[in-house]
């Protein structure tokens, strides 16, 4: 006869060790540094007390570095964007970590509250910019690191939008989950 109580498992599954996969230490897929971006704005002691601000010029501070990635925490008074640039052959994970920012595409613009993240591919252009009345701070995951950073005519916002050809599509698998990914 079976029943619940006739059901019994042979031994932990925990201890056959060649079966569990090594926690990886460092990220390697979009969804991982997704991840990472999220658990370090959770954890305020790791940033806030190092955010400045500077009313002159967009504060950042490179906050850790990574085989093959690295992360910036960014300070933005109001006022104070980006241009128009894309990353050349880095993709990003863009994180508000407090404030509100706009971001400027070919396809409009979005308003970022505190806790919103952008994932994006090679070649993706946009102009970020604090528009409100408050501070905002902001973090950037770029994989592989930054090497440059090309700047555009903001006129490319508005040709482009004809066009419709999208930018380069980042090699890491996305996993599902609520950032929002652009430009793959």
């Amino acid at each position: 006869m079976n029943s619940d109580s006739d059901l019994q498992i042979a031994g932990d599954i925990l201890e056959v060790p060649h079966l569990l996969q090594a926690p990886r230490e460092h990220p390697a897929t979009v969804a991982e540094f997704v991840g990472l971006a999220r658990s370090i704005a959770a954890d305020r002691a790791q940033w806030e007390h190092l955010v400045r601000y500077d009313a002159t010029t967009r504060w950042y501070h490179r906050l850790r570095t990574g085989p093959g990635y690295e992360v910036w925490l960014l300070s933005w008074v109001p006022g104070q964007g980006s241009g128009l640039h894309d990353h050349g052959r880095s993709c990003g994970v863009l994180t508000v970590l407090d404030g509100e920012l706009t971001e400027r595409t070919e396809r409009g613009t979005r308003v970022l509250g505190a806790g919103a993240q952008r994932v994006f591919a090679p070649g993706y252009a946009h102009d970020v910019v604090n528009d409100a009345l408050e501070p905002a701070v902001s973090l950037h995951v770029y994989f592989p690191g930054l090497t440059e950073m090309p700047m555009h005519p903001e006129s490319r916002l508005r040709s482009s939008a004809a066009t419709g050809v999208p930018p380069l599509a980042c090699t890491a698998p996305a996993a599902g989950g609520p950032a929002d990914a652009v430009g793959s």
